[in-house]
């Protein structure tokens, strides 16, 4: 397929990026703490890190996991925190001694948590204390883990207020178990400890993996998938050229509510914005608007990226057209389709248009952006970024003309290496001319811009996080009492799409209720069906095979 969208860029966006023009994230990192050292980087819940006191106390960590855990590169390390401040200390004190990263989802169950850390062979995790108890119920099914590292939320606030804060989290809304982990230390004293140690240098290369970021992929299965320092680097060059008449260096804040441990606000918000000397208003429960709203009113926010979910919350809060949009320059969606009466409404209320953006965990995850000079929703999701190649192929794999729908397939120096230790699962999703297989039906119309049509696969899409019928129904037929069941997505106003399962069960009395209540033993809150059809049968193939589409329909 000819470049056809490159007539579509805005003035002055070239056609290539150098993904090779740093040698690593952390020559950039140190660049931005050198070049903004006075000037703000993170704020959490009153409190703010400097570029230098970042610096500093991601050294402390990494000289701790030197000396101390004796950690080395290539190790990995899990981060299983919500978005603190002590999230960018921990994750680039690891990258600094070579240490690969994976990044864990805080709400996982024991068993999802264990399936990750055993994939991944990790043996150091660091995690709120308020999910040590998810740590401590898995770590018998997790014989790799030798070192945990537990932090409270309050570590970063002051005295009075972090002891106010851990009384009415543990005892008031009871949202710290009490855990038990033979092996745990608290991270402010590893950092205490490392502060003591000289760090020693690693050396580090493009090529070297950065980030172990699990997904579903576009095979159900999670996995993780293989994010080098090029990788990462390469998606900072290609945003940092096509928002360069946007984006001020030394001048944006930016909104992080999307958690961190997603690839969507660990390139963009956590990456990007630090790289531009960027202060970032980290939101660790963005689910509580009114909280979001009282945060987001005590700046004069440049930036904000977010899912349609997000969007949608803020804009039925009147209190949010009460705030001052009018340093607003960039506001960016993806994770999952921004609506149309979505976009319509924030444009109304900012004066600024929604940018659509699509990606995957396995590009690390821009594929496509829309031009920053756009005026309003367009309903694409925008045009193939610098240095980027796309092709929609048919079933055959042929390419197909412009106006055709397929399979969109990407190739560009984004495109991680393949799934950590799974051959079999990463020539699933590379075909024989080296194109990355999205799983997306997409068309390109003339002038380069893409839209998607619908998934090839059954996953389903909630605020964002991808969804597996194989992994639910799993969990579903162990529920004492069902015979059979199938899962679907169906469309949902606030999270875009929700579970709905149909189930043949044994007892006409089965409930919702009962079912919900199982499946919140075994699986993240957002996987949990949100509607159940009981059902006498399930529409099948002449060879058993469940007809999901057909139940969808």
């Amino acid at each position: 397929m000819d470049k056809i969208w490159l007539k579509s860029y805005a003035p002055g966006v070239p056609a290539v990026i150098n993904p090779d023009a740093y040698s690593s994230l952390v020559e950039i990192f140190t660049d931005a703490c050198q070049r903004y050292s006075k000037a703000p980087a993170y704020y959490s819940m009153g409190t703010t890190l400097s570029y230098a006191q970042l610096d500093a106390a991601s050294n402390d960590f990494a000289a701790y996991l030197q000396h101390d855990l004796k950690l080395k590169k290539g190790d990995r390390l899990a981060i299983m925190l919500p978005n603190i401040l002590q999230y960018p200390i921990v994750m680039f004190g690891a990258l600094k001694i070579g240490v690969i990263v994976v990044n864990i989802n805080p709400l996982y169950t024991a068993n999802e948590l264990a399936h990750q850390l055993n994939d991944s062979g990790t043996e150091t995790l660091v995690v709120l204390a308020n999910f040590a108890q998810t740590v401590e119920k898995a770590s018998a099914q997790v014989p790799c883990l030798k070192h945990v590292i537990i932090t409270y939320i309050g570590d970063y606030l002051s005295a009075p207020r972090a002891w106010l804060m851990h009384l009415v989290l543990k005892y008031y809304y009871k949202k710290i178990p009490d855990w038990t982990i033979q092996q745990a230390v608290f991270l402010k004293d590893a950092l205490k400890k490392g502060r003591a140690r000289a760090l020693v240098r690693v050396d580090l290369y493009n090529q070297d993996i950065a980030f172990l970021q699990y997904t579903g992929g576009t095979t159900g299965v999670s996995k993780g998938a293989v994010l080098t320092h090029r990788n990462i680097i390469s998606n900072l060059q290609q945003a940092d050229v096509w928002f360069k008449n946007t984006l001020v260096p030394g001048k944006e804040i930016i909104l992080t509510a999307l958690p961190l441990y997603h690839i969507f606000s660990l390139t963009a918000n956590c990456m990007l914005f630090l790289r531009l000397g960027g202060l970032s208003v980290l939101i660790a429960n963005p689910r509580d608007i009114p909280g979001l709203i009282k945060e987001m009113a005590k700046f004069k926010l440049t930036s904000i990226t977010g899912v349609n979910t997000l969007f949608n919350g803020l804009l039925k809060n009147p209190k949010f057209a009460q705030l001052d949009f009018s340093e607003l320059r960039l506001t960016l969606g993806g994770g999952m389709a921004v609506q149309e009466v979505v976009a319509a409404q924030w444009q109304e209320v900012t004066g600024k248009p929604l940018l659509e953006a699509y990606g995957l965990t396995e590009t690390s995850p821009c594929v496509t952006l829309n031009p920053e000079n756009l005026q309003a929703y367009n309903g694409s999701i925008g045009l193939p970024v610098p240095s980027t190649d796309v092709a929609i192929l048919s079933d055959d794999g042929e390419v197909l003309a412009c106006g055709e729908v397929g399979e969109l397939a990407v190739k560009g120096p984004q495109v991680m290496q393949g799934y950590w230790e799974s051959p079999s699962e990463t020539a699933k999703v590379f075909n024989n001319d080296g194109w990355l297989l999205t799983g997306d039906i997409a068309s390109m119309d003339e002038d380069g811009f893409l839209k998607i049509l619908e998934r090839k696969k059954d996953m389903i899409l909630v605020s964002g996080f991808n969804v597996y019928p194989n992994e639910i129904e799993g969990v579903l037929v162990k529920m004492p009492g069902i015979i059979e069941c199938a899962v679907v997505g169906v469309p949902d106003e606030n999270s875009g799409e929700a579970v709905k399962a149909f189930i043949v069960a044994e007892d006409a009395t089965m409930t919702l209720t009962q079912v919900v209540k199982f499946c919140r033993q075994h699986l993240t809150p957002y996987k949990v069906p949100k509607q159940v059809e009981f059902r006498d049968d399930l529409p099948k193939t002449n060879v058993g095979k469940v007809l999901r589409r057909e139940l969808r329909d």
